[in-house]
């Protein structure tokens, strides 16, 4: 089994007129397809790693030399992407009452958070990825990700 290219949760034009329809169809079913391909083109080369890019990713010195860094890119670029379409929403949300009092500790109010999240994403060289990390204690993590590279555990809860 390959890794395969998810389906959005919603139709290319809900996010309008933040994101058009356009832009979500280059954007899913061209870019996040190319990161989905070449990642399935470098597992190809060592089916014996297997397919779990959660767990070959929190581990990259166990991916074979020769497909590390395009694993790491497009697994990465991948995983990244899956998450991404998961987290918008065409429905207006607001954080729930345990993460704003988080956001509220942590950065002093949530219009601090929007500052300082807004100037990691806009000032990070590459693609602009930022993430909000909570570390196993429940604090938020100072990680600093260039790109698609992300070494630790891919899911959100963690």
């Amino acid at each position: 089994m390959a890794i395969i290219l998810p389906d959005l949760p919603y139709a290319y034009d809900a996010l309008e007129p933040y994101i058009d329809a356009e832009t979500m169809t280059l954007h899913h079913d061209k870019h996040h397809a190319t990161y989905v391909a070449n990642a399935n083109a470098a597992l190809e080369k060592h089916p014996e790693i297997g397919e779990d890019l959660e767990a070959l990713l929190a581990d990259v010195e166990q991916i074979p030399a020769d497909i590390r860094q395009a694993l790491i890119n497009n697994g990465g670029g991948h995983l990244n992407h899956a998450l991404f379409w998961e987290l918008l929403s065409p429905e207006k949300q607001e954080p729930t009452a345990e993460v704003a009092a988080a956001i509220n500790e942590a950065f002093g109010s949530f219009e601090a958070f929007q500052e300082a999240f807004t100037a990691a994403a806009t000032t990070r060289f590459g693609s602009g990825w930022a993430w909000l990390v909570v570390n196993a204690e429940g604090k938020r993590s100072e990680e600093r990700r260039v790109g698609k590279e992300c070494r630790s555990r891919w899911s959100p809860y963690h």
